[in-house]
């Protein structure tokens, strides 16, 4: 099946304006988006949980009722990851004996979000406990990669992604610790931002196995994770990070060719693929090119062998919230508190860096889209560069912004020839914590360079 450029399709932003401007009704609005999944999501298996009827109830009530100018997201049809609690919706997490357990209330980035005018029309797919680089489990199915059926389109937002590659919705919010807003974007060819760390509010993104007091408890993955927009162009994603966040973010608005990069191309023990490799050094030449200032190499960049290390072990007790770790011990308070500690001075070496450089260029996975496989990326291997490598190496270069908090936009650069098929390929761009906005501007104006 062929998809339509990403330029064909109207962004969330646009089609807020148009319905406030009168030339589309909220009804139409999401009448289209349920055409398109209808259309498209029987190869995709995108959508997990879909709430129609609902959504033109919403629909209808809100052509019925004065236009909001003061609402950004006005009548915008979108979807929202699995995870993420809708009331009157199940949260399964992708496991069967969750398939009855419905959400008493919406989650608070959902309430924001409707508070800004979106209309949710339903949940995207994830990999069972949202632990993979692929979205398939046996409530929901196995999502395919908009641009090649074989392949997966990322995990754990892998269902976020490819919705939004496919043209069914403008826009949707994820969760990442692992890559998971960054690799999905990567692989379908879509814009993705990791906010900063306790940016966007997760409560009632919570593991259905944990009670619920009061509606709401703490994020079951709270440390290190976030929650973040994947959309089709930055200032969508600006708009939808602003719509979440917990505290108003400034704008520094520095002009890209006025900024010092650094990019790192290389990590320890997590080699990257030649289908990444091509792709991102022909960006950074055309950005060179272009007379933006690119250092490849600093001793300001922190242990990064070190700093995987720790960052691998606290995500692992994060997720199991404690349980066993490998050597059979469970971890104790003082692991973690060595843990914390380890993970201040990595986020204040950081702070050193970027005192030199306004922004950080990396690969966001080392390679392409990969091949469906029953088994989860991290057990097993990748081929990269003919040579089978251990899958949980390339948590590195997630790792590289998650451990220290950072904000990261990933954009696409272009694409490249992964295991005999051609993929999309993206970029990260990481920025000082609370830069979230500068970083989307400054991948936009990335973009602009690369794209036109």
């Amino acid at each position: 099946m062929a998809y339509p450029q990403l330029t064909d399709k109207p962004g969330a932003l646009a089609t807020a304006q148009a319905i406030r401007a009168g030339k589309l009704s909220v009804a139409e609005a999401v009448d289209a988006a349920i055409v398109r999944i209808g259309q498209l999501d029987g190869a995709i298996d995108a959508l997990a949980v879909p709430d129609f009827e609902s959504a033109y109830e919403t629909a209808k009530a809100m052509d019925n009722a004065p236009r909001r100018l003061d609402q950004p997201l006005f009548g915008l049809p979108m979807t929202i990851k699995e995870s993420f609690d809708v009331a009157g919706l199940p949260t399964t997490f992708g496991h069967p004996k969750f398939r009855e357990t419905i959400a008493p209330h919406d989650a608070l980035l959902v309430k924001r979000l409707k508070a800004a005018g979106a209309i949710i029309i339903g949940k995207t797919n994830v990999p069972v406990d949202l632990t993979d680089w692929q979205s398939f489990n046996p409530v929901y199915g196995r999502t395919s990669n908009p641009h090649n059926a074989t392949r997966s389109p990322g995990g754990s937002s892998g269902g976020s992604a490819a919705a939004v590659a496919s043209g069914m919705v403008a826009c949707d919010y994820g969760t990442d610790i692992g890559g998971s807003v960054r690799v999905p974007a990567h692989f379908c060819g879509v814009w993705g931002h990791k906010t900063t760390w306790g940016l966007i509010p997760k409560h009632g993104h919570d593991h259905p196995a944990m009670s619920r007091r009061d509606g709401f408890i703490a994020a079951h993955d709270g440390a290190l994770s976030i929650a973040g927009p994947l959309a089709r162009n930055p200032d969508d994603l600006a708009v939808l990070t602003e719509v979440g966040a917990e505290v108003p973010l400034r704008r520094r608005a520095k002009p890209l060719k006025d900024c010092r990069l650094l990019a790192i191309t290389a990590l320890p023990n997590a080699p990257v693929d030649a289908s990444v490799m091509e792709p991102t050094e022909a960006a950074l030449a055309m950005l060179a090119h272009a007379g933006v200032t690119i250092d490849r190499a600093s001793g300001l960049v922190p242990d990064q062998a070190q700093q995987y290390r720790h960052y691998l072990k606290m995500m692992n007790i994060a997720m199991a919230r404690g349980a066993p770790a490998p050597d059979g011990k469970r971890a104790s308070a003082t692991d973690w508190f060595d843990l914390m500690d380890a993970q201040a001075a990595n986020m204040a070496q950081w702070e050193v860096l970027f005192e030199t450089y306004d922004f950080i260029l990396a690969p966001p996975a080392p390679v392409l889209a990969v091949p469906h496989s029953d088994k989860a990326v991290f057990r097993g291997t990748l081929t990269i560069n003919g040579a089978e490598e251990p899958g949980g190496n390339a948590l590195a270069w997630a790792g590289l912004a998650t451990f220290p908090g950072l904000p990261v936009t990933v954009l696409p650069i272009g694409s490249g020839s992964y295991l005999g098929a051609n993929l999309p390929c993206g970029m990260q761009v990481i920025g000082p914590r609370w830069s979230d906005l500068d970083c989307i501007a400054a991948a936009a104006a990335i973009g602009q360079i690369l794209h036109g």
